[in-house]
């Protein structure tokens, strides 16, 4: 361990978009005032799942988890004032990759760019899309083509670009094991390069490998997760070696950005989780074998709503004092022949080759989606045990409860509120934008872009005209669905009942004896309207609920309000459940709530959970839910026994 010359620190960035391009672009030109060194745009769920503000599906989510951009104009406003050429620019974008890509580069153009000089990344992975994220469009196989059509242009055109960022982040999220998260996150390289090595000569693959980039988790175990992260390092640079026969040792390195972990952020005593966030940054800063080339990190309040700029400042400044007061960036590797530390990344790799092994087996990543959903959806169920059973310590949840009340959370609730008029305000943007353009050039981009798709052809050449012409979000993404069909990812929640039902006796016994009085096994239909893809607290709502005896009714995400209500009525279901965590939760219930009424089920319970403020939750309870639930109601087993209760015939005839 040795003092060097002086690294440079990583890239500094703070995941950020919301309400408007506009509002976006005063929130990016403000960020890099501060001392932040590159973008990482969020996009809302329409412009992730191909819909255009206003199409029926956005109702609600317009703005709300990211900025909307529905066509050239809204790009061109994002990066107004940003040198484009100068940026380096990552995109939290999957599906409609391909479109946002060829937006960003038309805005170059229209800058003066080089387009050659560019730098940034899209992440472009599809696969943990189908496993945790929800905002796919495409089935796997032609949604894989999508990918390697990126890459392809991207190599030829783009060559400082990252055409595809394998995203473990979401696996952790969803409830990965550190050996899980490395054998599905590596699996999905393995299929995207096996794609992409027929399409270019065979001496130019391994620059294409070294393309390839990752966006990884890193949890508040943070021994673990640094020796995850070295593990990733050794294991990709095997992968590459021994299936691909690259030499050369820079088209082998392992290279990441980083988001801290969201997933442990606790609504309970926020403030917390400033401490939680610095722990978990150390884990891929402190060892240079494994440093994050870039690193972006939540905001204390994630867990109540969306974080106001200062939040966002208070997380970028950690970094900064980390990168630019400490020594750190001084040293060579802190953990070289450290004996705990080499055994740990042993076992992981251990443990990941044996997954990975599995999944060769199956017939790599995309034949075995159904089985990593499954194996997510299991994991997480007893991460959320262990906590129930206070094995695992969480600070302020399940130990050391009691504490003062946080005066971080001001006036405001501590956390920024889109407003509600910006979705009409950006529908009136799009009706202006179609209106303006030139019909006969849109249709010609149009069928340009169709006939590419069904030949097989590259998509982003077409693309790029597409966006020029003036061709919308939604008219892009409606071609891909056209020529490749849609798909309903696997929800990882069988109708049989697991072996994790120690200490549910109490609660099977009241199902039964509801169950009995209501004449049949007590109905709970958990439903997901809108766009909202992030489905792991409906998932293990559903897990539970039928391992406590309940018939379980649960269809998947991206569900219209109409959708659920029909599905209530065919289902004869006793108790409805909403999980909403978008932040759409207002609009979204009270559509449900007024197609209940039309139905005739008024007097069907509806639960609601998600991230919701107090003030939200009153008015809720005030349209006439039921019950509604945050992060802070962690044990399920009092869920369970609320919806028993609210279904019990004895109990609403007391009423």
């Amino acid at each position: 361990m040795t003092q060097t010359q002086k690294d440079r620190p990583w890239l500094i960035r703070t995941y950020a978009g919301h309400s408007t391009a506009k509002a976006s672009n005063a929130l990016y030109r403000s960020n890099l005032a501060k001392g932040q060194t590159g973008l990482s745009v969020a996009f809302d769920l329409p412009t992730q799942t191909g819909y255009d503000s206003d199409h029926v599906l956005a109702r609600g989510e317009v703005g709300k988890v990211g900025v909307p951009v529905s066509h050239l104009g809204d790009m061109r406003t994002l990066f107004d004032q940003i040198p484009l050429e100068q940026m380096n620019t990552s995109m939290t974008i999957n599906a409609t990759a391909p479109w946002l890509l060829s937006l960003y580069i038309a805005v170059a153009e229209e800058q003066g760019a080089d387009v050659s000089k560019l730098q940034g990344t899209v992440q472009n992975d599809l696969i943990k899309e189908y496993l945790s994220r929800g905002t796919y469009v495409c089935p796997p196989k032609p949604s894989l083509k999508m990918i390697a059509d990126v890459a392809e242009y991207c190599y030829t055109n783009v060559p400082k670009w990252n055409p595809m960022n394998v995203c473990s982040y979401h696996l952790q999220e969803a409830g990965a094991t550190p050996e899980q998260e490395l054998a599905f996150a590596l699996a999905t390289a393995i299929a995207v390069l096996d794609e992409l090595r027929p399409r270019v000569p065979a001496e130019d693959f391994p620059a294409l490998c070294g393309r390839i980039s990752f966006f990884v988790n890193a949890g508040i175990r943070f021994v673990t997760e640094m020796c995850k992260m070295r593990a990733f390092v050794d294991l990709w640079d095997e992968i590459l070696v021994n299936r691909y026969g690259v030499t050369d040792p820079k088209s082998r390195r392992f290279r990441y950005g980083v988001q801290v972990n969201s997933l442990g952020l606790t609504e309970q005593q926020p403030e917390n989780n400033v401490y939680r966030i610095l722990i978990e940054m150390l884990a891929v800063t402190l060892s240079k074998k494994a440093r994050a080339r870039a690193v972006q990190l939540p905001a204390w309040n994630e867990a109540l709503g969306l974080p106001r700029p200062w939040d966002q400042q208070w997380s970028m400044r950690m970094q900064q004092i980390l990168a630019y007061e400490t020594d750190l960036l001084e040293f060579d590797d802190l953990f070289d022949g450290n004996p705990a530390v080499d055994a740990k990344v042993e076992e992981l790799k251990e443990g990941a080759r044996a997954e990975l092994a599995n999944l060769d087996s199956m017939g790599g990543a995309v034949a075995s989606i159904e089985y990593m959903k499954s194996r997510l959806v299991d994991s997480n169920a007893e991460r959320l045990n262990r906590i129930e059973r206070n094995e695992t310590v969480v600070v302020g949840v399940n130990k050391w409860t009691q504490g003062e009340p946080s005066p971080l959370q001001t006036e405001d609730g501590g956390i920024m509120v889109v407003d509600p008029a910006v979705e009409q305000e950006q529908i009136g943007r799009l009706e202006e934008w179609r209106s303006g353009r030139d019909d006969a050039a849109v249709a010609s981009a149009l069928a340009a872009l169709r006939e590419a798709a069904k030949s097989g052809a590259n998509v982003m050449e077409p693309s790029i005209a597409a966006a020029k012409a003036g061709v919308t979000t939604g008219e892009w993404a409606e071609e891909m669905r056209k020529a490749y069909g849609t798909y309903r990812g696997p929800t990882g929640v069988s109708g049989s009942v697991s072996n994790k039902t120690e200490g549910l006796e109490d609660i099977r016994s009241r199902v039964d004896a509801v169950s009995d009085q209501l004449g049949r096994r007590l109905k709970f239909l958990v439903g997901k309207p809108g766009l909202d893809g992030h489905s792991n607290g409906a998932e293990q709502i559903a897990f539970r609920a039928r391992d406590c005896g309940m018939d379980i009714s649960y269809e998947g995400i991206r569900l219209t309000p109409e959708e659920i209500v029909t599905s209530a009525i065919d289902d004869e279901a006793h108790v409805i459940g909403l999980s909403i965590l978008s932040g759409s939760h207002l609009p979204l219930v009270e559509d449900v709530l007024v197609r209940m009424k039309a139905a005739g089920l008024q007097n069907v319970p509806l639960i609601v959970g998600g991230i919701i403020p107090d003030e939200d939750a009153e008015r809720l309870k005030s349209m006439g839910v039921s019950k509604v639930y945050t992060p802070k109601d962690f044990e399920l087993n009092t869920i369970m026994s609320d919806i028993v209760t609210l279904a019990d015939p004895t109990e609403i005839a007391a009423e």
